[in-house]
């Protein structure tokens, strides 16, 4: 491996920052892509602290420059959002990997980052399911709240009980250990005792 785990974060870092969505934090506007990966690195951080090469790259290539296929460019419904998620996930995929074979990066650590990124390996002890950890938790921690502004009690309730499903034991108990507001802390105790 000719390429630097931090070129690679640096580089990823730069394409995510070019994000024009916004987000506040921290007192001022960020670019929401390059948050939102941070957020996801930091949760991988805490749960895998010994993370592979790939790993430690992969929060911040794991939603590349994903602004740039709105989902309105596929059909209303679940079948058309799960083709933009399969589209995004292919697309993220293709740009690391070009990326990353740009910087030196040896064909190993490229397919496991590519595996990463498109979640293969689920289920058991890899790095796909640390991410699809982190995804869960950054879900519950950052975006939920919009999400329960927006949604029904029993579609909120469903919400939690699918994202909890996906998640391993050590997710889970990284979840129950989460500062969530009272309404939303009452909301997911309530998916568990229903689910």
């Amino acid at each position: 491996m000719t390429g630097s785990i931090e070129q690679a974060i640096e580089a990823f870092r730069e394409r995510q920052g070019q994000d024009p969505t916004r987000l506040e934090v921290d007192g001022g506007p960020r670019p929401k892509a390059l948050v939102e990966a941070e957020r996801l690195a930091s949760w991988v951080r805490r749960l895998a602290p010994q993370a592979s090469v790939a790993l430690q790259i992969a929060p911040y290539c794991q939603h590349l420059e994903r602004w740039t296929v709105p989902r309105s460019e596929f059909p209303e419904g679940r079948k058309g959002y799960i083709a933009w998620r399969t589209s995004l996930a292919k697309s993220h995929a293709e740009k690391a990997g070009a990326i990353l074979q740009r910087l030196g990066f040896t064909p190993e650590v490229i397919e496991a980052v590519q595996r990463i990124n498109l979640k293969k390996g689920l289920g058991h002890a890899s790095d796909a399911q640390v991410m699809e950890d982190a995804l869960c938790l950054c879900f519950l921690e950052f975006d939920l709240v919009q999400f329960a502004a927006k949604h029904p009690r029993e579609k909120l309730i469903d919400i939690i009980r699918k994202t909890w499903r996906k998640m391993s034991e050590a997710g889970r108990q990284q979840a129950l250990g989460l500062a969530l507001p009272a309404e939303l802390s009452e909301l997911v105790q309530a998916a568990l005792a229903e689910g």
